[in-house]
């Protein structure tokens, strides 16, 4: 051997060695280490795998903690092959009583339940899932019927029902069915794997609602398959929505679509102060424990929520904006005469009222009470066009509230330089038509001027309620569009626009601004003459707003006037409304604030 070459040999064999010895090493540790068993366990059941455990999706619940969206325990109904005993007739005791209790098919039942059993491969049948609580009393009472059912049979044997076996687990549950669906949206729980929460606070909320899934060793046998541990629920969601106002409204909703054969609606209320949403009813509406049926529900382009899911042109109702800027910028005051001739030249084309007719002398007060179009087109003028356009950016139209809700749009806002706004776009946006919002978009931007000129952000999540302890949402101000003395000047001018005209708004006890609107229909030719949008925006108590009511009936049929349509279902609201949020009749709590 060459002598030069054995130092090299000498240090592959120590080299060797060591690793031999850190391999050997590495093997003892891990057989003595703490997960050693675990690992034992799962070789001797290795026909199995990780799989995800889902925690429970935590609850929803109403301002005062009723449940909207919760969970119930139904069952997974299985049969373990490997206690089916054909011999003895079980496969048809099975199917028998599984047709009766569940009504499946008794045949497609009888081939699972006669499945040979193979270890490995064929081991457990699924045959159906959801079952109530009751099914299963009454599948595990005949099982135990069967146990101990007297012998018959020469040889002592008789069919058992043994085999049969009830795993439990949680499914999505609404237990006031429709009530505040559209705001709730709905989950996905027959996709337990990839279930998820789909529109409004399902959705929106998905993550926090769902918690944090984790993954676990189970085995497919289910002799040895271990118990699944337990892990922390999802967040749970206090709405800012009042159980009682919503189930109201959407009563009020309802009797107003029925009796104006208009063929959708609207009605939001928010608290001005904090922007709360304390109802949004909207239609249609599903029943989210029936999720399935959505597409019957909602077909073809049919908004699952159109309060915020819906843009349309408001009408004479967006006067309240045109008018809080002008009287803002201090381009008009509320006795500023106008004479109405009928028609106002802007942009080449002719403003005209509403009825195509002349009113006379006006002051500010009387174009508001009339909705008058030409005198709001020719404040817009006074205004000036940037003024007009900054204001109404302020006011929040041209892009999203962000309101804690999935599928919230937006209808893009022209402005002076886009290739599509033309000069009559001011006179005409002044009275809301060439422009399009949302109904939250409309009624965020007005409660403005029911809360001392501050613009608050609309949100229906008031509270969360994480691993025990509560975080409180703290109430958002969006901007201040117009200053407090201009809001209550202009709430002043409305609360006399509606008591000089007796309004069918009124209620009686109480002092209420608000402004009517109706808006024709854009088609593809142009405003159609006969279908409309109506709709009413109010509020109160007048000097000390508790509630905005924006309501919005979408081609009404029986009038096409929001005065006529929309302002009575603002006074039947509202009257049920004071009662429910206990603000007593204004003489009443004018005396009590002096006397407390």
């Amino acid at each position: 051997m060459n002598q030069n070459g054995k130092p090299r040999y000498d240090f592959l064999g120590i080299a060797f060695a060591v690793v031999g010895i850190a391999i050997i090493a590495a093997m003892i540790r891990i057989e003595t280490s703490e997960d050693a068993d675990v690992f034992r366990a799962q070789g001797e059941s290795y026909r199995g795998g990780y799989e995800t455990v889902y925690p429970e999706r935590g609850s929803i619940y109403d301002r005062d903690e009723h449940l909207l969206a919760g969970n119930e325990k139904v069952y997974e109904v299985g049969i373990n092959l490997m206690d089916v005993n054909a011999e003895n007739d079980d496969p048809q005791a099975i199917a028998t009583v599984i047709n009766q209790v569940l009504g499946l098919d008794y045949a497609d039942v009888l081939a699972k339940a006669s499945t040979p059993f193979q270890e490995g491969t064929s081991v457990y049948y699924k045959i159906y899932d959801l079952a109530s609580s009751d099914q299963v009393n009454q599948l595990e009472k005949l099982v135990d019927e069967y146990a101990n059912a007297p012998t018959l049979r020469r040889g002592g044997t008789k069919p058992s029902l043994k085999a049969l076996s009830f795993t439990p687990h949680l499914r999505r549950s609404y237990p006031e069915h429709t009530l505040a669906a559209n705001v709730l949206g709905f989950y996905s729980f027959q996709d337990t794997e990839t279930g998820k929460g789909y529109f409004g606070v399902e959705e929106k909320y998905n993550d926090l609602l769902s918690g944090t899934p984790q993954k676990i060793w189970v085995s497919n046998d289910p002799q040895l398959a271990k118990e699944v541990p337990t892990i922390p629920p999802g967040a749970s969601l206090i709405l800012t929505i009042d159980r009682e106002i919503q189930s109201m409204v959407e009563d009020e909703l309802d009797k107003a679509l029925k009796s104006t054969g208009a063929v959708g609606g609207t009605i939001i209320i928010l608290d001005p102060e904090t922007g709360e949403v304390l109802s949004m009813a909207a239609t249609p509406r599903m029943d989210p424990n029936e999720y399935w049926k959505y597409n019957e529900v909602y077909p073809d382009s049919t908004p699952f929520n159109r309060a915020v899911g819906t843009t349309y042109e408001p009408g004479s109702v967006f006067k309240v904006l045109t008018m809080a800027s002008a009287l803002d910028k201090g381009a008009v005051k509320p006795d500023t005469p106008f004479n109405d001739t009928g028609s106002f030249l802007i942009g080449g084309f002719y403003i005209h009222n509403w009825d195509g007719g002349a009113w006379g002398p006006q002051d500010m007060v009387g174009c508001m009470q009339h909705s008058l179009n030409v005198c709001l087109a020719w404040v817009a003028t006074q205004l000036g066009t940037d003024n007009f356009y900054n204001y109404i950016r302020a006011f929040g139209i041209g892009h999203t509230t962000g309101i804690d809700l999935a599928g919230e749009v937006n209808y893009p806002l022209r402005l002076p330089g886009d290739n599509q706004w033309y000069d009559v776009d001011l006179g005409t946006n002044s009275f809301g038509q060439g422009i399009a919002v949302t109904p939250i978009q409309i009624a965020t931007a007005i409660s403005a001027v029911a809360n001392d000129g501050k613009m608050m952000a609309p949100h229906v999540l008031k509270a969360m309620v994480d691993n025990g302890r509560q975080y409180n949402t703290t109430p958002q101000v969006m901007g201040t569009p117009i200053s407090a003395d201009t809001a209550h000047t202009l709430t002043s001018m409305l609360v006399t626009s509606l008591e000089k005209e007796s309004s069918d708004a009124l209620v009686p006890g109480y002092t209420m601004a608000g402004k009517t609107g109706t808006a024709e229909i854009p088609g593809p030719t142009g405003y159609s003459t006969s279908l409309t949008n109506a709709s009413f925006v109010g509020w109160g108590p007048a000097d000390d707003p508790k509630f905005l009511v924006y309501i919005w009936l979408e081609k009404p049929t029986s009038s096409q006037w929001g005065s006529v349509v929309a302002a009575p279902v603002f006074s039947d609201v509202v009257k049920k409304l004071v009662v429910l949020m206990n603000i007593p009749p204004d003489d009443v709590r004018k005396q009590l604030a002096v006397n407390p």
